[in-house]
């Protein structure tokens, strides 16, 4: 007899997550909900290298170099590959406290504060940690119920803690954090030189065309080539400014081991002049450190597997499930014998009522 077995459904851990993330390929992407301004991103930078390969390189490969079109292509793929790997990454979400200890959270800190008067505010909940004999205040998240580690900050737009915040990228459809920070500086850098590059050939393209037989003879003779050309020379000269300079504004934060977080709100340029205790004081050791530092894991385990208890009701189990697509038929009693007969039980309507206790014995004979 064929047995039908119905498996478990598997709830992983990203199904759950709280925030405002989206996630694809069981997980293994995670990106925010606003994704419209990245995909323009892959849209011009599609669109202007398509343009470039399908015209001017053909060009340029003969009449100059067959490297221009081979390093255009290097360059093309790893700004490629870097914007994905910042985009789809996790940049470093740190988990929300669980219900046991926001509240163990909760009595530390009513333990420290005592009670407040109704009616006045509660101090602010903070707490001083040292680094570098500097003193670092962790702030308190009441969205995630952490004490947020240092230089983490939470983003409003994607809703999560992120460690080593240092801004959200609309660009990118992602944070930029600890854990995605060197793939955005690598993107900024090699689409800053992807789109010099672009530009500068344009221009040469235009140059030696004319060169030959004239601006106005050019633009009669190839009337289909020069629109894309003037349309890449456009995007690249409005997109060059833009890029180039936030490029160099990131390297100027890398110098100094600086988020753009901690530049906007003048964490270690205030009034106050306290020193950034993360800095080294050696541009080479910060940018190592930003760089080329160790890569820390992510703390999320997006494709892990929940306990029956938090991912819903239990399901039944195999052995329940299968047993209950059987059919179910009564024992053949007929072909038993009096030892293997079932005994007899009566249900409660069926039970004889029960007999009056006997009278005790000096009972009976006082009553005679």
């Amino acid at each position: 007899m064929s047995v039908m077995v119905v498996r478990k459904k598997v709830t992983r851990k990203w199904e759950k997550l709280p925030g405002r993330n989206t996630f694809c390929c069981d997980g293994r992407v995670m990106m925010a909900r606003q994704k419209g301004i990245f995909y323009l991103t892959l849209f011009l930078i599609l669109g202007t290298c398509t343009l470039f390969f399908a015209f001017e390189c053909r060009y340029l490969a003969v009449q100059l170099s067959p490297a221009i079109p081979v390093f255009a292509a290097m360059l093309f793929l790893f700004s490629m590959a870097t914007l994905l790997r910042t985009s789809f990454s996790d940049p470093g979400v740190i988990p929300r406290a669980l219900p046991d200890e926001a509240a163990f959270i909760e009595m530390e800190i009513e333990a420290t504060n005592g009670a407040v008067p109704q009616g006045q505010r509660p101090p602010p909940r903070i707490k001083n940690f040292q680094i570098n004999n500097q003193i670092v205040k962790l702030k308190y998240c009441y969205t995630c119920k952490i004490f947020r580690p240092p230089r983490a900050s939470h983003c409003s737009i994607c809703d999560n803690c992120v460690e080593r915040f240092d801004h959200h990228c609309p660009w990118v459809g992602n944070c930029v954090g600890k854990r995605n920070y060197r793939y955005f500086y690598l993107f900024i850098l090699s689409l800053s030189l992807l789109t010099i590059y672009v530009f500068a050939f344009n221009i040469v393209y235009v140059a030696l065309k004319s060169l030959k037989i004239g601006f106005l003879e050019t633009l009669k003779e190839t009337p289909g080539t020069y629109p894309p050309c003037v349309l890449e020379v456009l995007i690249c000269f409005f997109t060059l400014w833009s890029v180039v300079g936030l490029t160099g504004f990131h390297t100027f934060l890398v110098a100094l081991n600086q988020t753009t977080n901690e530049d906007i709100k003048g964490s270690w340029t205030g009034k106050n002049r306290v020193q950034n205790p993360y800095s080294h004081g050696n541009i080479v050791k910060n940018c190592c450190e930003v760089l080329c530092g160790p890569l820390p894991p992510s703390v999320l385990d997006r494709r892990g597997i929940l306990p029956l208890e938090e991912s819903g009701s239990r399901p039944p189990s195999t052995q329940e499930t299968s047993s209950s697509l059987l059919p179910q038929s009564p024992l053949p009693t007929e072909h038993l014998s009096s030892n293997e007969m079932p005994e007899e039980t009566n249900t409660p309507e069926e039970m004889p009522p029960p007999e009056p206790p006997e009278p005790p014995q000096e009972m009976a004979e006082a009553e005679k």
